[in-house]
């Protein structure tokens, strides 16, 4: 227990030591919510590679590795990583040009007045609430693994963590100690990969004794399992608000694009690891162990303390950073989307930065209250995706690409298909969940927009084809 505690008050004094010091340089809400727009290329990388790799890394995607195989690289974070790279490719640019904090001031501007609630409500909400809860879980497992912590016990420390320092260094101190804590998260997955091997039994006995399903990249459930399972993960990591905010915190559209793509793909790499921990754990733990548990019966029942506790603080890293991320998306779409835009347009400085500090408490007491009723990770990860991407996808793409599209249309499409979505396991139809919920979407925008005039608060443009005749007006 020594070298556990040893290793994680360390870490919390480095951590809190940043948050304080970004505390004293953080003055305006753009500093705390967005660094200012002003993030280099290696803080970039970092923060995304953490984000990224957090609790679904170590603990969601071993369980999955055990449970499917290597399959579940393909279905889950190949996806994820293949979007997410298609995202800052095409989009990285336009969108850093804009210089906005949310995904749903995008909405706003385009069409004016409220049509930037839903997606608001989507990212602070659904996803970056129930995603935080997962970090909570995720801290909590580690204190329950180091120190025989009771569940409700290491869940009020782990939000007092999370809550203690997001309130202190907002973004900025976030995007910093993401970097650094990058480098622990690695050394931390490796670490238990190349323990894995070992108990193994080495490469040639695990590929020997694994059936070969779990190595195919189909997986024991076939190829059109994991086509729609990758279906259901890849279209929301194009209006992941996390990625969104690493776009407009950097310096410069040229960083935005070049440490996206560089951290995406370290993080792609990253994420094969997880997975080949699950296959290989098949070989030395009882094969009707809880998925989710692998992890802790490897760090704690094999590794030596000294490994094991570098292996929990990685995790550490990967679940504080993930949930900062998270309680800041959602503070911002709070904040700037439904704050600022409904109820004070006029709000000075000191009250954006009180309202940023106070919905970040709001974000995470509404966390800890979904940790504490939290049972399946993949699963309520997988339904936030689901539901987000059918919502938002189509409208993102329509207000980068098509001119005509109108704001009934995008509203219409919006409520539709949130409603479609959430009611499809009542329906009893063949058509898979995420299917139905994009082409709900994607019918309706059409169909309203076609047959529906531009309203008057409306900015009629396409914001992808106005960025580039921009560029050749200056080249001219």
């Amino acid at each position: 227990m020594i070298w556990y505690l040893s290793y994680i008050i360390i870490y919390f004094l480095f951590m809190f030591s940043l948050g304080f010091y970004y505390y004293t340089k953080v003055k305006t809400s753009k500093d705390y919510l967005i660094a200012s727009w002003n993030m280099g290329f290696w803080s970039i990388v970092g923060t995304i590679v953490s984000t990224f790799c957090g609790a679904a890394v170590f603990i969601g995607w071993v369980g999955m590795g055990f449970t499917v195989g290597l399959s579940g690289f393909f279905q889950f974070a190949l996806p994820a990583v293949v979007f997410s790279i298609l995202l800052i490719a095409i989009f990285a640019k336009p969108l850093r040009r804009q210089k906005l904090f949310t995904i749903a001031e995008l909405f706003t501007i385009r069409f004016g007045g409220k049509t930037g609630i839903i997606p608001s409500c989507l990212s602070a909400f659904i996803y970056s609430v129930p995603t935080l809860a997962l970090q909570m879980v995720g801290m909590t497992t580690v204190f329950t693994i180091a120190f025989g912590m009771e569940v409700n016990t290491g869940l009020i420390i782990a939000f007092i963590l999370i809550l203690g320092f997001t309130v202190l260094g907002g973004l900025p101190a976030t995007i910093i100690t993401d970097a650094i804590q990058s480098i622990v998260l690695v050394i931390g997955i490796l670490s238990l990969f190349v323990a894995s091997i070992y108990y193994g039994g080495g490469l040639s006995d695990i590929l020997s004794n694994t059936p070969i399903e779990y190595i195919s990249p189909i997986g024991p459930n076939g190829l059109v399992s994991v086509l729609l399972f990758a279906l259901s993960v890849g279209p929301f990591y194009l209006i992941w608000q996390s990625t969104w905010q690493r776009i407009f915190a950097s310096k410069s559209e040229s960083v935005a694009q070049k440490a996206g793509i560089t951290g995406f793909l370290i993080a792609g790499a990253i994420s094969i690891l997880p997975y080949s921990i699950g296959v290989i754990a098949r070989n030395y733990v009882p094969h009707d162990i809880n998925p989710d548990l692998i992890f802790t019966y490897v760090t704690v029942e094999l590794l030596p303390p000294q490994i094991g506790g570098i292996v929990l603080v990685g995790l550490l890293a990967a679940l504080m950073t993930g949930a900062t991320s998270f309680i800041l998306q959602g503070s911002s779409n709070l904040t700037v989307d439904l704050y600022k835009q409904l109820l004070n347009k006029n709000a000075s400085e000191k009250k954006l930065m009180i309202a940023s500090r106070i919905t970040v408490g709001i974000i995470s007491l509404l966390g800890l209250l979904v940790a504490f009723n939290l049972t399946d990770i993949v699963s309520m990860y997988q339904w936030a995706l689901r539901l987000s991407a059918s919502t938002l996808v189509f409208p993102f793409l329509a207000i980068m690409f098509w001119k005509r599209v109108t704001k009934i249309g995008v509203i219409t499409s919006m409520g539709v298909t949130l409603i479609a979505t959430l009611i499809y396991p009542y329906l009893n139809i063949g058509v898979d969940h995420t299917i139905f919920g994009l082409s709900i979407s994607l019918i309706t925008i059409v169909l309203f927009s076609l047959f529906t005039k531009h309203s008057t608060t409306e900015q009629v443009r396409a914001v992808y084809w106005e960025d580039l005749d921009s560029k050749k007006r200056v080249v001219s």
